[in-house]
């Protein structure tokens, strides 16, 4: 399959995995190796100046950490947008990509234009993700800038079907429990 570094992995309906039930993934990697995305769509109660301080000169210190998946989320990921995409340790779309780790605190801001903060990713191995695109547990969209930079993310999994419309917008207007309707 060929490789969906920079898109959205929109979770399907058939998608049971609670980790990723209505989420939205940005793709920042995938080769014959394996697949690395960040949920764009799941903030957590933590602040970025409360839990990793030293990023606060990124973002607004009040600014969200979001849940970027079920894979090491004691560990922080940085999804900016770079003045120089070279900056970046890898690229997903444009000049949107993730910082590297290791980056000297009193230079984290050189360079980057926006950014995001992230506890943890979503991984898969090899041939992982092909597999559950091939059964449909993922919807794929090309990323836009809008959607890795949010201003309201919980939203997002709705306003990406509905920007795909057709049968993809009544899906995002489906209700949490369809038996209640």
């Amino acid at each position: 399959m060929d490789s969906v570094r920079g898109q959205l992995l929109i979770a399907g309906p058939g998608l049971q995995d609670p980790n990723f039930w209505r989420t939205v993934v940005l793709v920042v990697e995938h080769t014959d190796t394996g697949a690395l995305g960040l949920v764009l769509n799941r903030p957590s109660e933590s602040r970025v100046g409360e839990a990793v301080p030293e990023l606060s000169a990124l973002t607004d210190p009040e600014d969200e950490v979001l849940v970027g998946g079920p894979v090491s989320q004691s560990a922080v990921i940085v999804l900016a947008d770079f003045e120089d995409p070279e900056a970046a340790a890898l690229i997903a779309f444009d000049s949107v990509g993730v910082m590297a780790g290791g980056t000297p605190t009193d230079s984290v801001g050189a360079g980057v234009r926006r950014a995001r903060v992230f506890a943890g990713h979503s991984g898969w191995g090899p041939g992982q993700l092909d597999g559950e695109l091939e059964r449909g547990d993922w919807i794929l969209e090309p990323a836009r800038y809008g959607d890795a930079f949010a201003a309201d993310p919980a939203e997002l999994w709705s306003a990406v079907l509905e920007r795909k419309g057709g049968s993809y917008a009544l899906l995002a207007r489906m209700p949490l429990d369809p038996s209640l309707n």
